[in-house]
């Protein structure tokens, strides 16, 4: 039976050159150099898209021409969210796109019996309640960790959050619309399903060993 999901709030980034690298990314004898440079360049991608709603305001300037009426952001405060350690690999392509963003980290460990994931480590900037909130992780299999840390990041006056993953399967889709009312997901395919051990079909295997090369 088809896995059904609150459409609306997700965004598929599925740009040609996304596309082209993605495939790259797939192909087991993609290199760590590579597989890492790719993560990094899909991330500002997403960051392109989950930056798309960002308030503006009119600024004025001066062309070498003459004065002119420009815009800027209106003062949105970003904080980029990795989940730990996979997540680490997309944060240098987001700070190319936000480089005033600031950096909070959530470490989330699966158990390999249970498939449920353990926060064991969370530092968010202060003023996280203030801030637009991008979480990112390239794999969003269960859902079980991404939900985790938003519920992480809730607990602690986060109010605006979004959720970049590079490949998701349907029932991480599902889990993390439905566990949480307000979250907008970014990714930049949507999978056919998990296996038995949880991991995503086809896939790209173990996106943390292949960006740190620990395969």
């Amino acid at each position: 039976m088809a896995i059904t999901y609150d459409t609306s709030r997700v965004t598929l980034v599925d740009h040609p050159l996304v596309q082209h690298k993605l495939t790259i990314m797939r192909d087991r004898t993609t290199g760590t150099k590579q597989f890492r440079e790719i993560v990094r360049e899909l991330a500002l991608f997403e960051g392109y898209e989950a930056t798309r709603d960002f308030p503006l305001e009119d600024v004025p300037v001066e062309t070498p021409i003459c004065p002119t009426v420009g815009k800027r952001i209106a003062g949105r405060k970003v904080a980029i969210v990795p989940i730990l350690r996979a997540g680490l690999g997309m944060v240098e392509g987001m700070l190319d796109l936000i480089p005033s963003a600031r950096v909070g980290h959530i470490g989330m460990e699966r158990d390999e019996v249970t498939h449920e994931p353990h926060e064991y480590y969370c530092k968010l900037p202060r003023d996280i309640s203030e801030r637009t909130c991008l979480i990112v992780d390239p794999m969003l299999a269960t859902g079980g960790s991404a939900l985790d840390a938003i519920h992480a990041l809730r607990s602690r006056g986060a109010r605006d959050i979004k959720l970049a993953v590079l490949i998701s399967a349907p029932e991480g889709l599902k889990a993390v619309l439905e566990g949480d009312p307000d979250v907008h997901i970014y990714t930049c395919a949507i999978d056919e399903s998990l296996n038995e051990n949880a991991y995503i079909v086809p896939g790209l295997g173990d996106a943390g060993d292949r960006i740190f090369g620990t395969l």
